[in-house]
This record gives structure tokens, C-alpha cells and sequence, in this order.
């Protein structure tokens, strides 16, 4: 059973950092697309930041916290990160973690692939509540 579990949001002033984890199991990294998505209250779910073994490093779904935010992975404790810094009070949202797994014909590009079809699997999100 795939399961995500998120942690580490709560209550931050602007300006602050914060990292989030989001723990894994019952998959393997190397042939899943990983990202964390936002949503922020009244609006739509968005893309963030994604990972994945056939990517060249992270990619970014989401243009504004390009400089700001940067994902990285644990394979070895199956956890992956997302580092925010420079928070914005409009960065305040529920961030989820996300897996897809990508078929094997898809041989470069697994994140742009996961955000096309889908993610499958989904974590309950932890909030992020950036004061101003």
C-alpha cells in the first residue's frame, strides 16, 4: 500500500523558512515522479515542485517560487523535502505530496509526464500559514 504522510507546516511570519517532509512508502523512488502540490483556500490546487530519477534535478511546476523553494529526496529513508524560503503571506496553502508512478516508455521528463496524466497517489497535506 502506497502511503504519503506529510509534516512540518504551521504558522511562519513572512520572510521566515520553513520544510516540509513528506515520508513514503510502498514504493520504489526510482520509477515514480514525486511533487508536492498547493492549495491555497478558495482557489484551485496547484503544482509546485517536482523530482524524479529520469529528471535533470527538480522541476518547477509553478513560476513564482523559482529562487524560493527547492525539493529534495532521501531515497535511503524514502522521505523527499520541500525547503521554502523568503515565504509570502500568498504562499499560504495545504501542501500535498504526490507519486505517480511513470511507465518505462518514458525514458526522460517523468515530472512533465506525472503533471500531463496525473499524480495517483496523494498525502492529506499539511498547512502553511505565512503571516504577514
Amino acid at each position: 500500500e502506497v502511503q504519503l504522510v506529510e509534516s512540518g507546516g504551521g504558522l511562519v511570519q513572512a520572510g521566515g523558512s520553513v520544510r516540509l517532509s513528506c515520508a513514503a512508502s510502498g514504493f520504489k523512488f526510482d520509477d515514480h515522479a514525486i511533487a508536492w502540490f498547493r492549495q491555497a483556500p478558495g482557489k484551485e490546487r496547484e503544482g509546485v515542485l517536482c523530482i524524479s530519477s529520469n529528471d535533470d534535478g527538480s522541476q518547477y511546476y509553478l513560476d513564482s517560487v523559482e529562487g524560493r523553494f527547492t525539493m529534495s529526496s532521501d531515497n535511503a529513508e524514502n522521505t523527499v523535502y520541500l525547503q521554502m524560503n523568503n515565504l509570502k503571506p500568498e504562499d499560504t496553502a495545504v501542501y500535498y505530496c504526490a507519486a505517480s508512478r511513470v511507465p518505462d516508455t518514458v525514458v526522460t521528463g517523468a515530472c512533465w509526464w506525472a503533471r500531463q496524466y496525473g499524480m495517483k497517489y496523494w498525502g492529506k497535506g499539511t498547512l502553511v500559514n505565512v503571516s504577514s
